[in-house]
């Protein structure tokens, strides 16, 4: 079934709603008027380790944050189209071609108890607006600490070995599009692009819908 037309059908039921005030809005809107005004876009730039390129929609401030609160505590309701959506364009404004996109992973804990990894999500609704397949090809095989509690040097060891390429020959050759929800420095999708090569993928390209402004 066609993407808008499933939404559309949905909203008879269950009216689409604003991830940020939850105020009702159309059936293929992302945020109502006044929300989507106090989001502030991300336009500066940033780096990862081994990626060809990391860009980001929002600033991750207080005016987003309570629909990625929304989408982490289990309630997905419209971010994950709302997030997608952005993340489609800002891939293509950022001139970036892949062949499969790949989203950060959940620890099998985690995913069981939020009921989704809310990263996939995003990913789907991406894939439905540029035509790229999501390939879940990345698994986290270990639980880690919350990284929002550990400095940059802190994240990079916390995430050491904590992710595997289950189907190498998914990603081999493969362009890859890597796709997050928030970023703060870079260090996941740096321990997800390092697997990615050692598997024999091609170029990784980073998109988080979210960057944290890291004071230095």
């Amino acid at each position: 079934m066609d993407y808008h037309l499933k939404r559309k059908i949905l909203n008879l039921f269950f009216p689409n709603r604003c991830p940020v005030c939850r105020e009702i809005i159309n059936a293929d809107d992302c945020f109502c008027p006044e929300c989507t005004d106090r989001l502030k876009m991300y336009n500066d730039s940033f780096e990862t380790d081994g990626s060809e390129k990391a860009c980001a929609c929002f600033e991750y401030d207080d005016n987003i944050k309570p629909a990625v609160f929304l989408l982490k505590d289990g309630v997905c309701g419209n971010s994950a189209h709302a997030f997608g959506t952005y993340l489609a364009d800002t891939v293509e404004n950022n001139g970036i071609s892949a062949d499969i996109i790949v989203p950060v992973p959940l620890s099998i804990k985690s995913k069981r108890k939020r009921g989704y990894n809310q990263t996939e999500l995003i990913a789907k609704t991406v894939s439905e607006k540029l035509g790229i397949p999501v390939c879940c090809a990345v698994r986290k095989i270990r639980e880690t600490a919350e990284q929002k509690a550990l400095n940059g040097a802190e994240r990079m060891l916390n995430l050491e070995n904590a992710f595997e390429v289950s189907s190498p020959e998914t990603v081999k050759g493969k362009n890859i599009l890597l796709i997050d929800d928030v970023c703060t420095t870079g260090s996941t999708f740096s321990e997800i692009t390092a697997v990615l090569k050692n598997s024999g993928a091609g170029k990784i390209f980073c998109a988080s819908v979210c960057k944290a402004i890291v004071k230095k």
